[in-house]
């Protein structure tokens, strides 16, 4: 794609002014005719490098309201994270037009063709878009829905550019909202387009390589660093927790349980099964290296389990209730 640059002052005063405007225009929900107007102009612009940057200066007003539209079109929320972790409400349905209010193809397309020309900038912005806006884990879900071939090759062509620019951080994640297998389906499908083949024998590629070298423990890690946990194998595997509790807590001079106090803090209303989880791999800690658990207590970690005894959901309870009996059993087995 082509990178023009513009750096005049001028390029850097008006285009800031024509994209407040326009993100105006893009927020007007009850009128498609409007956003996609709005939209069309953005492709327009982001032709240059120098725009596609600071159209991402000003994400707050220009990226959120696409990501909306696509949450919509995939039949989500605004706060969407949960239901695509656990891959659930997933639409059953053959394509967009009718989920989540209605968001018409011509729209969508146009929507997936911005998102594309600033995927060029994704050696810069990657890891911020996917903590900001879980792209990986939404366009994960697009996928699935595509309802065209020129919508599919957008889709994947966007995840590769980011997963290219990001490998280290956003491979992990593409792995673990299953993406692999979801390639494999799509390559089943009667397709076309030999660029959009391409695309997806690339992102294939790029995916078996890197699946070739991670173990059980690297989608451990993975998990806990994307700042989102679910009920995958390891959590409920004995065996993993006895080959890998004190690799966990010494890996990065203790990086994991700090990152696990850090997704504990949140209330996680809409999603409680990730707190439920936190507690159960906390007990799972202190049962296989009990010698350790100090280093867990001075991150909060056994105040926060405390806490959660008096948590509404009844899974949380258990598993914090479960989590501190291991704590105490070591501590009357001390005294």
């Amino acid at each position: 794609m082509a990178s023009a640059q513009d750096t005049s002052p001028a390029t850097e005063q008006s285009v800031p002014l024509i994209l407040s405007y326009l993100c105006g225009l893009t927020k007007n929900s009850n009128d498609a005719g409007l956003q996609d107007i709005a939209v069309m102009e953005y492709s327009s612009l982001l032709y240059s490098q120098t725009n596609r940057q600071l159209f991402w200066k000003q994400r707050s007003e220009a990226v959120a309201p696409l990501i909306d539209i696509l949450r919509k079109a995939a039949g989500f929320g605004a706060d969407s994270s949960a239901s695509l972790w656990s891959g659930n409400s997933v639409p059953r349905s053959g394509g967009f037009e009718g989920l989540g209010g209605g968001v018409g193809i011509q729209l969508l397309y146009h929507v997936l063709l911005v998102l594309w020309q600033l995927s060029f900038e994704a050696e810069d912005i990657g890891d911020d878009m996917n903590d900001e806006y879980d792209i990986i884990l939404l366009y994960t879900q697009l996928l699935r829905l595509s309802p065209k071939e020129k919508t599919t090759r957008l889709i994947l062509s966007t995840l590769y550019n980011f997963l290219e620019a990001s490998p280290s951080t956003l491979l992990p994640t593409a792995v673990l909202a299953r993406l692999p297998a979801l390639l494999q389906n799509v390559g089943g499908r009667h397709l076309t387009d030999p660029d959009l083949q391409e695309d997806l024998d690339k992102l294939k590629e790029m995916l078996d390589e890197y699946q070739k070298t991670k173990t059980t423990f690297d989608e451990y890690v993975a998990e806990v660093q994307s700042g989102h946990l679910r009920w995958s194998p390891p959590h409920r595997h004995q065996v993993f927790w006895t080959e890998n509790a004190r690799k966990i807590l010494e890996y990065e001079n203790g990086e994991i349980p700090r990152k696990i106090a850090d997704i504990m803090k949140r209330p996680w209303e809409n999603d409680k099964a990730v707190l439920a989880i936190a507690c159960n791999d906390i007990g799972c800690l202190v049962k296989e290296v009990p010698e350790k658990r100090h280093q867990l207590e001075k991150l909060g970690l056994k105040t926060r389990i405390m806490e959660l005894m008096q948590d509404s959901d009844e899974n949380v309870r258990w598993e914090s209730l479960r989590a501190l009996g291991g704590w105490l059993k070591y501590s009357f087995e001390n005294n």
